[in-house]
């Protein structure tokens, strides 16, 4: 859980730091008006310098958009069961359909803090997926702008109206960026 202040800090500490990709898999606690502006200027920053913003949606089971999720910039992350379906506690809303995507996020193994195998669910372990998805396209494509690279992901399912965002598909992002000159 973080106040929209503190996270606005961190995002502002990663830009400033060099990130090129930030991950957000938190919870958090309603903005006031001032905090919200603090926030939407950070992603806002983000946006500016280039730095790929990936957010879980939310486990609630709500519809509807946060000041995160909300945000032009972010991509919002759906988790997904294992039959390619939106799990029943994801966070769904016009802007994570519009801009988002699904990833696995049901029965996912992880290392916890002990070094132990750990499973687990929901879209802060979906979130992942998208991040390294992106994080390897630019490995690949290191000259390829910020903007073209968000798209590539985000759109490679195509132009959407409906408040579930379709399941990640990093082949379909990879062939747009390898088969247009225009984006590199």
């Amino acid at each position: 859980m973080a106040t929209p202040e503190e996270l606005a800090a961190g995002i502002t500490a990663c830009i400033e730091a060099g990130a090129r990709v930030i991950n957000l898999s938190l919870a958090v606690v309603q903005p006031s008006a001032r905090e919200e502006r603090l926030l939407c200027e950070a992603l806002d920053a983000a946006a500016k310098r280039g730095v790929i913003v990936v957010v879980a949606a939310g486990n609630q089971g709500a519809i509807g958009n946060s000041p995160i999720t909300g945000h032009p910039w972010c991509i919002p992350v759906v988790a997904y069961d294992r039959g390619s379906r939106p799990t029943s506690d994801s966070n769904l809303g016009s802007s994570i359909g519009r801009r988002g995507l699904g990833a696995p996020g049901e029965g996912i193994t992880s290392l916890g803090a002990d070094g132990e195998p750990l499973m687990f669910g929901g879209t802060s372990a979906a979130t992942p997926f998208v991040t390294g998805a992106i994080a390897l396209l630019w490995s690949v494509f290191p000259a390829l702008w910020p903007a073209h690279l968000r798209a590539a992901v985000v759109h490679a399912a195509g132009r959407r109206r409906t408040i579930v965002p379709p399941l990640l598909d990093a082949w379909a992002a990879y062939e747009a960026v390898a088969g247009s000159e225009e984006w590199r």
